[in-house]
């Protein structure tokens, strides 16, 4: 364990290892937005937005983000990646205005005799021209050794080599790179503290890889030997299985090392949302700090902890980056996280209703039913009878409409706080058509605002029957609240309307 508070640089690559998974393309402005989000909110150090020489596309990306970041005094924190080709990386990324260039050399002896064809002291020598002519146009140089860890593990005295002849010409940072992903912890360790005890002085940055699902604890290890910067990208984002995830490398590092860095963790959530949706890489349920479930308690003997003296919390509070503790509502739940979805709901039952209200609960689990705290006033008001939430607003019917060639259409007639209204309209789709006829009503009609729809989500049981339920899981934006409702039929049009319906009675409520 480290006993001093070691001060650690964050550079994240989502913009160029991340934009490296497979499916994933970012358009220029969703890269200044992601951006801004690093550079303002997250408040990392330093970004690698992009690889020079790819596309026009990424030329406007990186001008784009260079003038914003030059009009804020964080042109120097932007960094491309560039490669040993004489003048024309750097002249690329000279010209689209950035300032500094991380120059790909190889790390590793194969890759210099194989793939250069050339020995180590031309390569060398091709580096130190690259190098020197950037810094004549008032350049940064970091310098990445490619294939680092098969270079010191196979190859230790060209790597040694490589490193004594760079050394002396301005070099800002050496990044060395776990490029395949091929280490674990203890060689970390063992490799990264020769590379110290031989350049005490160098300023060395590590770049996990996550094949082994070992980049977070390499990343660490790095940081037990000594390294000063970590290479990471949101939601675990890069080449092949990914590079090290920001949001566990960031809580690791506060609560295990007591290291310091700049990263404000109550903007994790969100900066990982916002990526989601632009890469379309969905983040699994059970992801630390990130994902859906990590801080919700399924067992009903952890919120009944929970109510006594906070028995089942770890450092891991959700406050810290910006979410909230929720308890999950199914047949292992209990009386305790009923009873604490019910305090935030505001909600009060007598011990003869809460027994109801699980026994429904439990059986709604035992069918597989998802069950949610958005769920409850509606299931209270079934069991008990109660006049409540799921009355003020009743579809009594509707028809909708797809044939080849022609806009789906779709007619409805709702009735909302006892009077009937009748819309219909045109979409893109039978469930874009039927809202469109709702959104006519709400706005049109009634003069009133109707909720956002802000995600999508469709699932369906494993094995891909034709008459298999499907879930619709619809998040809503309404008056700064973001919620969900859940839908659950054989078809996808009547799940997404029942979700609908749903949302219309909370608000109406």
């Amino acid at each position: 364990m480290i006993t001093n508070h070691p001060r650690i640089e964050i550079m994240d690559t989502t913009l160029r290892d991340g934009e490296q998974t497979s499916g994933v393309s970012f358009v220029p402005h969703e890269k200044l937005m992601i951006a801004r989000l690093l550079l303002e909110d997250l408040k990392v150090d330093r970004i690698e937005v992009a690889s020079a020489r790819v596309s026009e596309g990424e030329f406007e990306a990186v001008k784009m983000i260079c003038d914003w970041a030059k009009r804020r005094d964080m042109l120097s924190r932007v960094e491309v990646l560039g490669f040993v080709d004489g003048h024309i990386s750097v002249d690329w990324i000279y010209d689209a205005g950035c300032r500094v260039i991380n120059l790909l050399t190889k790390g590793s002896e194969k890759h210099c005799k194989y793939q250069l064809k050339k020995t180590l002291q031309e390569h060398i020598s091709d580096i130190i021209g690259v190098v020197q002519y950037a810094e004549s146009k008032g350049m940064d140089v970091n310098v990445y050794l490619e294939d680092w860890s098969n270079g010191i593990k196979d190859s230790p005295d060209y790597v040694f080599g490589l490193m004594d002849g760079l050394l002396g010409h301005g070099i800002k940072r050496f990044m060395l790179p776990d490029t395949l992903g091929i280490l674990n912890p203890l060689q970390v360790i063992e490799f990264m503290r020769k590379m110290k005890k031989r350049y005490p002085d160098v300023h060395f940055d590590f770049h996990a890889h996550n094949d082994y699902d070992l980049a977070v604890s390499n990343v660490l290890a790095a940081v037990l030997s000594g390294v000063r910067g970590l290479h990471t990208t949101i939601n675990g984002l890069g080449e092949r299985a990914g590079n090290a995830p920001l949001a566990s490398v960031q809580a690791i590092l506060k609560d295990h090392f007591h290291a310091i860095t700049n990263i404000d963790e109550s903007r994790l959530n969100d900066v990982s949302r916002m990526v989601e949706s632009y890469s379309g890489v969905t983040i699994p349920a059970n992801k630390p700090i990130v994902g859906d479930s990590v801080f919700t308690q399924v067992a009903g003997v952890h919120a009944d902890g929970d109510n006594k003296n906070n028995l089942y919390c770890n450092d891991l509070l959700p406050e810290r980056f910006g979410r909230v503790r929720e308890y999950a509502l199914g047949k292992t739940s209990g009386k305790a996280n009923i009873r604490k979805n019910l305090e935030s709901l505001g909600l009060e039952l007598d011990e003869e209703s809460m027994k109801k209200v699980t026994e429904r609960i439990i059986e709604l689990g035992d069918k597989k039913e998802v069950v949610t705290q958005d769920d409850l006033p509606y299931i209270i008001s079934d069991v008990l009878k109660h006049d409540g939430a799921g009355n003020r607003v009743r579809l009594l019917s509707y028809f909708v409409t797809l044939a080849r060639g022609l806009k789906p259409m779709a007619s409805l007639s709702i009735e909302i706080d006892g009077k009937v209204y009748q819309e219909s309209s045109s979409g893109d789709g039978q469930y874009d058509a039927f809202v469109r006829a709702l959104r006519k009503i709400y706005k049109g009609t009634l003069g009133r605002k109707f909720p956002m729809l802000t995600n999508y989500a469709v699932s369906i049981p494993p094995g891909g029957r034709t008459d298999a339920f499907v879930q619709t899981l619809i998040t809503w934006s309404y008056e700064g609240r973001v919620f969900r409702t859940r839908g659950l039929d054989a078809d996808q049009t009547e799940a997404a309307i029942k979700a609908t319906i749903k949302m219309l009675n909370m608000i109406e409520d």
